[in-house]
């Protein structure tokens, strides 16, 4: 068994798995600005996400969140109170995931321009990977292929206090083309 991954900048991540099976510690940014909330996915995902990433070891989940939205955003954000603690299980190109997500309410800084974007943009991670950035209204969230799915209702009413959800995810999620 693999005890961690090692990211582009030499650090440790935490994940680890065998066997076809992966866990994953994760941090994640709820932003929600004029009823709307920001999401991501990759180049080769056919699905949305909270923007986010794995948590390197021995780091704090706040941290890590910080890190990467400035990684991902060129974003220097406010991490707020802790939403929900996430336990998420799911298949993705074959392979099942065990991910624990810590989900935080996250401000972008005041007259940031990421907050008047409407079209879609991209990014690139150190891996090389290319990131969309989208803008969607929250009364779309219930019809958009958001993981994990708890969120696709969630996100429509976030609690007044951290909630912990377990999700089982039915769908298999693949390669940009399509789930079933």
């Amino acid at each position: 068994m693999e005890l961690g991954t090692w990211n582009m900048k030499g650090r440790q991540i935490v994940s680890f798995g065998s066997e076809g099976r992966t866990f994953n510690f994760r941090a994640a940014a709820v932003i929600v600005q004029d009823g709307r909330v920001l999401l991501h996915r990759a180049d080769y995902e056919d699905f949305w996400s909270m923007p986010g990433g794995r948590v390197e070891m021995l780091e704090e989940s706040r941290e890590a969140l910080r890190r990467e939205m400035l990684e991902e955003l060129g974003e220097e954000v406010r991490v707020g109170r802790l939403v929900w603690v996430g336990e998420n299980f799911f298949e993705f190109q074959g392979a099942d995931f065990h991910e624990m997500g810590m989900y935080y309410d996250v401000s972008l800084p005041s007259g940031s321009a990421l907050v008047g974007r409407t079209e879609e943009w991209w990014a690139e991670e150190d891996n090389g990977v290319k990131i969309c950035f989208r803008w969607f209204g929250l009364e779309e969230a219930p019809e958009l292929p958001i993981v994990p799915g708890f969120l696709r209702e969630g996100l429509g009413a976030l609690p007044e206090t951290t909630e912990h959800v377990v999700y089982r995810d039915p769908m298999r999620w693949g390669a940009a083309g399509g789930s079933s």
